[in-house]
């Protein structure tokens, strides 16, 4: 997982304010190689050993409702580059004629839907888009073209890197719909407040970035996933992370 030259990244990424980061990055090539090696051994074991959970899963989501059994969403990730992201399907079918974002109990969820998101076992079709390259294991949760035209300068440092499953943001925000129902513009409030919060998180996280923070941040996902640690409680040490 080298990084691209300066002078052959996208025109719109050559700029002072992802210069700061590039130039970090780049003193950091053992934990990058570390990194694009883990997201190969770890996405190969794991869709192995998850088989037939998969099988599972793709049956549970065709008998409840019509459709495919992956939703292929396009996204964008390290460089600008686009791709279709893996993710089990929980919406309907007809769900991209509605907004882009999910709000609190969101009509066009389907019944296993529900179930799949609480778990975020909608995500396991990710591990493919790792394995792919498209994406890693820790990294910013990569956003639609539309979001992404609307990145800040310092922002598009993100794409320097493969998007990520999780990241500390993805924790902090983890009930994000939740915090978006019963706003009367829900994509307003995403675009203009919670994106540029989650982003000061993502830049914070690249900064810093190291193949052992990343391990940590894999390994507070699932408790959180799960529910056993408050999202103050995460709020908190993010902030305590930030100051340092």
């Amino acid at each position: 997982m080298l990084l691209k030259k300066w002078e052959s990244l996208p025109e719109n990424m050559r700029s002072d304010e992802v210069r700061r980061y590039y130039e970090i990055l780049k003193k950091k090539k053992p934990a990058l190689f570390f990194k694009r090696l883990t997201d190969i051994l770890l996405s190969a074991f794991l869709l192995l050993i998850l088989a037939p959970l998969f099988l599972i899963l793709a049956i549970a989501v065709k008998c409840d409702s019509r459709g495919p059994v992956f939703y292929r969403q396009t996204r964008v990730t390290r460089y600008g580059r686009l791709f279709r992201i893996f993710k089990f399907r929980s919406m309907r079918q007809d769900a991209d004629r509605g907004p882009k974002i999910t709000v609190g109990e969101d009509p066009r969820v389907t019944r296993v839907g529900r179930v799949i998101r609480k778990f975020r076992l909608d995500e396991l079709g990710q591990l493919i888009n790792i394995l792919r390259g498209d994406m890693s294991f820790v990294g910013t949760r990569p956003e639609v073209p539309d979001f992404v035209a609307r990145y800040t300068p310092e922002m598009m440092a993100t794409l320097l890197l493969p998007a990520g499953v999780t990241s500390l943001a993805s924790i902090l925000y983890k009930d994000e719909s939740s915090l978006l129902a019963g706003a009367e513009d829900p994509a307003r409030l995403y675009r203009e407040k919670i994106l540029p919060e989650k982003m000061r998180c993502n830049l914070d996280a690249l900064a810093r970035f190291g193949f052992w923070r990343d391990a940590g941040v894999l390994l507070l996902t699932f408790p959180a996933v799960l529910g056993m640690f408050p999202r103050r409680r995460f709020a908190a040490e993010a902030g305590r992370e930030s100051r340092r």
